[in-house]
């Protein structure tokens, strides 16, 4: 049986999945579609190596997925769960995104 500690522990590693800006945006634009590293390299301006690198890490956390076709890899959201968290974070941010953003601990636009 897990402790409430272990629990929370490895809960917040599903977040951090989702925390990095680069990773959350390629999962962004797979949850519009399946795309190849080239579709996400040019949608969110980043090189193909670090793209292909967040895309390894979220593969290993079973976050996305990759099917080869030929010579590419079209990927794709893990499961239906991983656009869940993504929609229900969009509402969230609809309702209390003015506050978020002027959180002074993880804000954009922190005082101090």
């Amino acid at each position: 049986m897990r402790t409430k500690g272990a629990e929370a522990d490895l809960l917040s590693s599903v977040f951090r999945g989702f925390a990095e800006p680069t990773r959350l945006a390629i999962m962004l634009e797979l949850a519009r579609g399946e795309r190849r590293v080239t579709d996400l390299v040019d949608k969110i301006d980043m090189s193909q190596a670090n793209i292909s690198g967040h895309l390894a890490c979220l593969r290993d956390c079973g976050l996305v997925e990759g099917e080869p076709r030929g010579r590419q890899v079209f990927y794709r959201i893990g499961s239906a769960e991983v656009v869940g968290v993504i929609r229900a974070a969009e509402k969230v941010l609809r309702r209390h995104g003015h506050d978020i953003d002027s959180c002074p601990t993880y804000g954009r636009r922190k005082t101090g």
